[in-house]
């Protein structure tokens, strides 16, 4: 039938080997550059350089030089464990506890955690032993600690709320018998009932204890389970309110710690958003995350840091928290106002007025010798002639933010409109807005919904801890305290380029020829190799 060439093309010869000049041999030799290997893939030579060199094979390879050695730092990550400070001294770590905290490294912890661990005349607030009394009772008030808790009383002779204020007794003349129940003789927090002639008392609703002593369920957080926390005298699940939406709320020693939901990512007192998918690096220590709520986590030298996201504080590997999420956060001489704890009395009263804090609240009055409205102004009294004794109502025997009528001869007292309470105590509904539920806000001494004419067009607006949180709904884009618009359609998927032979993917002295749709390559005639690399 005739005779006939060993090969024509590589496919005539095993994988391993080509078709040079019409033999199928090794195409390795003289093709690799000096201290690299070659190795035959689909009857074309591949070039490496050997393990440990580096350079280009089809020329030479060198030996790879060694790395300079990277300095450590003993204290990333810090082996000191929570609530602990790490320092470099030499090339050593040193711990020590953090400021107010007690122990050693690795074991520091708070002076308290519960008030049951301070002396019954302290309460553990804040985690520190601490006295309860500064700051809780009223004006002229007398605090004494009992078994950890603060018991306000007004001194002998005078009246009063003991937790706003004791005012000095008027004396009188030999008092008509007309109501047992006038003065109470019940004290603070109860109520009076007359009952044949005789008074009898009984503690307000919602008060424990008995007449004289009836108290609220609680003053302070330690008052109440852990899980609970001491909110408007009441021991409630502090959780209701404060997270934002897609957002998990658990309580921990009183205080609630918010954290997005698996699969979710974003600010968790506001709202959290959907994650976008991630693909971990093979040895990435911050996929999973071994960091807890509201912290974030670096990768420092192969191994995952901890720190608490700006705004937050406390230990990063367990859960992260803002300074205060409620009034009862906080030192009862302060107010959680923008999630920190400061004097609520700066820019509170009016001029010429004194402010004091009573478990939390600023209280305007006027100095003895001034009168008017103390949150607007208090001016001089002017002299006054000796009234009358036909005049009950002067002076005043209400107290601020009231006003007397006479009623046969006798002075009735009431509070003025938009005031709430009952003289000598009448206040207006809010001042803070930390007084106020956590989805109202005190706009004018009033507790009112912030949202209206707060958010852009088309936005929605919701209320987390007294604050109006603006934001665009689904679909919609901008900023929501102007306008949000339509998230414009996404443009269509480029398509796909038509299968071509120009320009050339085969190198020089080669040619290209499309074959079942596909792109194919070979050497010219005369020429031996495989592309690329065709050559005479």
């Amino acid at each position: 039938s005739g005779c006939r060439p060993e090969c024509l093309m590589n496919s005539d010869c095993s994988p391993n080997q080509a078709c040079l000049s019409s033999h199928c041999r090794d195409p390795c030799p003289g093709v690799c550059g000096n201290n690299a290997q070659c190795s035959v893939v689909n009857h074309v030579p591949v070039c490496t350089c050997f393990d440990g060199y580096v350079g280009d094979p089809f020329q030479s390879c060198r030996p790879k030089p060694d790395d300079p050695p990277v300095p450590t730092n003993p204290c990333e990550p810090s082996p000191c464990g929570p609530n602990s400070v790490c320092r470099v001294r030499g090339q050593s770590a040193v711990c020590t506890c953090l400021e107010n905290y007690i122990g050693s490294p690795p074991s520091c912890r708070p002076e308290c955690v519960a008030s049951s661990e301070c002396n019954p005349n302290k309460a553990c607030m804040n985690q520190r032993c601490i006295d309860p009394c500064p700051g809780t009772c009223g004006l002229h008030a007398n605090c004494q600690v009992i078994n950890h808790n603060p018991i306000c009383s007004c001194p002998p002779k005078t009246i009063g709320d003991p937790f706003v204020r004791c005012v000095q007794e008027v004396p009188q003349g030999p008092p008509i018998i007309t109501n047992p129940c006038m003065p109470s003789p019940c004290g603070g927090n109860s109520e009076c009932r007359v009952a044949d002639g005789r008074p009898v008392c009984s503690c307000l609703p919602g008060m424990l204890g008995a007449p004289p002593n009836c108290r609220p369920e609680c003053l302070i957080h330690a008052d109440c389970p852990t899980r609970l926390a001491c909110i408007g005298a009441k021991c409630k699940d502090p959780c209701t309110g404060s997270c934002g939406f897609n957002a998990v709320c658990t309580v921990v020693n009183h205080q609630p710690v918010c954290a997005c939901q698996q699969g979710f990512q974003g600010d968790p007192f506001s709202g959290c958003s959907q994650a976008t998918e991630r693909t971990p690096d093979r040895f990435d220590p911050c996929f999973p995350s071994p960091c807890g709520a509201n912290a974030d986590c670096q990768n420092k030298n192969g191994i995952g840091a901890c720190s608490c996201l700006p705004g937050f504080q406390g230990d990063p590997y367990a859960g992260c928290r803002r300074e205060c999420e409620s009034n009862q956060d906080c030192a009862t001489a302060l107010a959680c106002i923008g999630f920190k704890c400061v004097d609520p009395c700066i820019g509170t009263c009016g001029a010429g007025a004194e402010c004091q804090v009573a478990n939390h609240i600023p209280i305007c009055s006027c100095p003895a010798g001034f009168t008017g409205d103390p949150f607007f102004s208090c001016r001089q009294d002017a002299p006054q002639p000796i009234p009358r004794p036909s005049e009950p109502c002067l002076p005043s025997p209400c107290g601020p933010n009231s006003m007397c009528r006479t009623v046969n001869q006798q002075a009735v007292c009431s509070c003025m409109p938009s005031f709430i309470g009952s003289p000598p105590n009448c206040r207006p509904e809010c001042i803070v807005s930390s007084e106020c539920p956590l989805d109202r806000a005190c706009i004018n001494q009033k507790c009112a919904d912030p949202c209206p004419n707060t958010c852009g067009r088309h936005a929605q607006c919701t209320v987390k801890n007294h604050n109006p949180i603006c934001a665009c709904p689904q679909g919609y884009t901008g900023d929501p305290f102007s306008q949000c618009q339509l998230i414009p359609p996404a443009p269509p998927a480029p398509t796909a380029e038509p299968i071509s032979c120009t320009p050339s993917p085969c190198g020089p002295n080669s040619q290209c020829q499309i074959v079942n749709n596909q792109i194919a390559c070979s050497c010219l005639p005369n020429y031996i190799g495989a592309p690329p690399s065709c050559r005479p």
